[in-house]
């Protein structure tokens, strides 16, 4: 009776359902556009360009720019800690998963299991969920992410040596330029030199010079306006994508679908599973937005870069492709019901 209330409560909280729809009408829209040849087979990989090398390093850059105090701060190490114990630990939790798959099919299904769209599809609808926080945490927590996909995903599908333009993606991407630059600002921002601010009522505060929301307005505005291309472009490119493809082998390949539920719906249940452990435990607490981001993050289907991996390599190219249509179907379909087991998981007190 209490969880039907929870659901209910949850899918009549109009913040929460406009953000459910936005995400599935805006898909939907890219995918039409694309069928009906408003959109050609570039549109998607132009758009998600924008995204990735400008939208999403606004955004990201954006979403330091807030006062720190201590809560905030301890937050933000606690999800840059579990942002990089979580990839160390499914490296070894993914090859039971996947035992009955041998070779470089067992190799690629791991690869995709353990990264997943965070930077592209999860950062959007954390922001569209949980405003500037959200997307603050949620960067804070993908820094584990990039420093694994682009060394133990890359050597694991290479058979090869990390290699110098890996580490350059890295570390000089424009999202991880963006996030280390505004994580830097956020952390130090009471050492900085600081700058006299008039508010618009007369009252006077310090700010860092580099907190350009207060300091210089001029400059932040625009980033503003570029951040909020974000999500609706991520999400039009995500449509038009899915557009593009042939569902037939994708629906039909039994390993598509067995990947797909341990991407979208398992690897989740193992995070809510471990952090609660480590709450109850008092070794390693989380608030219940950080455990939200969690969770949409890790209900996201393949990344770009590990799908990239395995055409590249030859790592089962055609798995790959269809393991990558029909997680991102499944992950569209599954966004409502992950937002109400969130809701019901930080009704139950568990987290702080």
């Amino acid at each position: 009776m209490e969880m039907l209330k929870i659901s209910q409560t949850t899918l009549t909280d109009m913040s929460i359902v406009s953000s459910i729809t936005s995400t599935i009408f805006i898909i939907l829209l890219g995918f039409f556009c694309r069928k009906k040849g408003i959109f050609n087979d570039q549109v998607g990989k132009i758009l998600s360009k924008v995204v990735l090398t400008v939208a999403l390093p606004a955004l990201a850059f954006n979403s330091f720019m807030q006062d720190i105090n201590k809560e905030s701060l301890s937050e933000g190490m606690n999800i840059l800690v579990w942002g990089l114990l979580i990839y160390i630990l499914l490296i070894f939790i993914s090859k039971p998963m996947y035992l009955k798959f041998k070779d470089d099919k067992q190799t690629t299904l791991r690869v995709l299991t353990i990264f997943g769209s965070t930077t592209f599809f999860g950062i959007p609808i954390v922001g569209a969920i949980y405003g500037a926080e959200g997307v603050l945490y949620a960067s804070i927590f993908n820094i584990g992410y990039r420093i694994f996909l682009y060394s133990y995903g890359y050597i694991k599908m290479s058979g090869l040596k990390m290699e110098t333009k890996n580490i350059k993606e890295m570390f000089l991407n424009p999202i991880v330029i963006a996030t280390f630059l505004g994580l830097f600002i956020w952390i130090f921002q009471g050492s900085l030199p600081q700058v006299i601010v008039a508010a618009s009522d007369g009252t006077i505060s310090n700010f860092a010079f580099l907190r350009i929301d207060q300091t210089a307005v001029w400059l932040y505005k625009p980033l503003t306006y570029l951040a909020g291309l974000a999500s609706p472009l991520a999400w039009i490119s995500i449509g038009a994508t899915l557009g593009a493809v042939m569902f037939n082998a994708a629906v039909t390949d039994r390993t598509s679908w067995i990947y797909s539920i341990n991407k979208i719906v398992l690897v989740p249940i193992i995070n809510i599973v471990l952090l609660a452990i480590l709450s109850l435990t008092g070794i390693l607490t989380m608030s219940d937005i950080c455990v939200g981001i969690v969770v949409i993050m890790m209900a996201t289907p393949t990344a770009t870069v590990a799908a990239a991996y395995a055409i590249s390599f030859d790592k089962d190219a055609v798995l790959a492709s269809n393991a990558s249509l029909l997680s991102t179907i499944t992950a569209v379909v599954m966004i409502p019901v992950w937002i109400i087991i969130i809701n019901l998981v930080s009704l139950s007190g568990i987290f702080g």
